[in-house]
């Protein structure tokens, strides 16, 4: 188990394999979430959260809507290709 420990100034030092298994670089920034248990450190990420359809506001579709079968036939398909490429 890896330890750290509170300096007088409050820091504590991340050990360098906890770092290296994470792909920690110096300057990467960290949200501190309280739990019952104690803090969690959640690397910031690199983009705001979203909603879908935010992010899938692009994907815009003008034709007539497909029913939950047509849909899992195009995704079977899709398998079948996928897999048949791989030959």
């Amino acid at each position: 188990m890896n330890t750290a420990v509170l300096s007088e100034d409050g820091h504590i030092a991340i050990p360098k394999p906890v770092l290296a298994a994470h792909f920690w670089k110096p300057g990467l920034e960290f949200m501190v979430v309280e739990t019952l248990g104690g803090i969690l450190l959640k690397p910031k990420t690199a983009f705001p959260e979203t909603t879908l359809e935010e992010a899938a506001g692009c994907l815009r579709y003008t034709g007539k809507a497909k029913t939950q079968e047509e849909m899992e036939e195009a995704i079977k398909r899709g398998v079948k290709e996928a897999w048949r490429d791989r030959d």
